[in-house]
């Protein structure tokens, strides 16, 4: 295109020129040449159009380079999956989460392995569910019914069967909530490990202290320490939640606090069970048989008599 405006530019100062040459030869009273005769103007002509399809014609390609498609930048990579649990950490979470006290008192999130891989978002829920609907927990919201109902706790569920009914479905559901966001949800939010970790070893004053500690001190799923907002946050969010469901007289913000205090209290003393039971049940029903001492040293052949 460039080179078409050009090459009409220089056309029009040669008309130009031609012209003005014209006009001076016919006042000169010569026979006007011009100056592009029709020869030359043809000649023009063609010189103009071989460097036109010169032009045109696309220069060679550069050659192509090996790596012609470009590669995505690293930083945009996909990051690696999680493995997914080897069926040897199966087969040894399905003991754990098997583990009773006397056959009966589930203790399911107790862990003896410091170095456990963490949970996925399936296999805490799994520990939820368990723990949650285990008969024992139906069990013991029995009994703190009825232990609530003969003290007329909560009077604004009256007595007889619709007063234990309503009490009994209080319990359970503290039990239930309780159990979903200190063992599912906001570990799963948080990415915290909702089992304890049992120590195993040291002092006894140490491992008492370190029990307690472990209410407020959780796993995350990287494998560090730090405060167990889990925990925590999941005692105050049931304690919350149970101003919906207690009597209007049993409501409020200090009932609700005191609740969710208790229930940090039941967790601390349920790591310190869950610490010494395993202890407590090899002194009581494991005890070692002792095994009779043998010789050191081998017993020594007999000679035969010569005969």
């Amino acid at each position: 295109m460039n080179l078409l405006i050009r090459a009409s530019s220089y056309i029009i100062v040669a008309v130009s020129l031609a012209s003005f040459s014209t006009a001076q030869q016919a006042a000169a009273g010569s026979e006007p040449q011009g100056l592009f005769s029709q020869d030359t103007l043809a000649q023009s002509a063609l010189d103009l159009e071989g460097q036109t399809s010169s032009s045109q014609q696309p220069a060679n390609p550069p050659p192509a380079s090996p790596q012609s498609t470009p590669q995505p930048p690293a930083t945009n990579a996909q990051q690696p999956a999680k493995p997914e649990p080897t069926e040897q950490e199966k087969e040894i979470l399905k003991k754990e989460q098997s583990q009773r006290i006397l056959g009966v008192v589930p203790q399911f999130s107790v862990t003896s392995r410091q170095n456990a891989p963490p949970l996925t978002s399936g296999q805490k829920f799994h520990l939820f569910a368990k723990s949650a609907f285990d008969p024992f927990q139906f069990g013991l919201a029995g009994l703190q019914a009825g232990i609530s109902q003969a003290n007329n706790s909560f009077p604004g569920y009256g007595q007889g069967a619709a007063g234990y009914g309503k009490r009994f479905g209080a319990a359970m559901t503290d039990q239930v909530s309780s159990n979903f966001f200190s063992n599912f949800a906001y570990p799963v939010l948080l990415k915290e490990d909702p089992r304890y970790f049992r120590l195993g070893e040291g002092t006894i004053k140490h491992r008492f202290f370190y029990a307690l500690a472990h209410e407020f001190i959780c796993r995350t799923d990287k494998g560090t320490s730090r405060f167990a907002y889990s925990n925590v946050l999941g005692a105050f969010t049931a304690g919350s939640l149970s101003n919906a469901y207690y009597p209007e007289s049993d409501r409020g913000f200090g009932l609700t606090m005191n609740r969710s205090g208790i229930a940090l209290l039941y967790g601390a003393g349920g790591n310190l069970i869950d610490e010494f039971w395993f202890d407590i049940n090899q002194k009581l029903f494991h005890k070692h048989k002792k095994t009779p001492a043998t010789s050191a040293t081998p017993p020594q052949p007999q000679p035969t008599p010569d005969h």
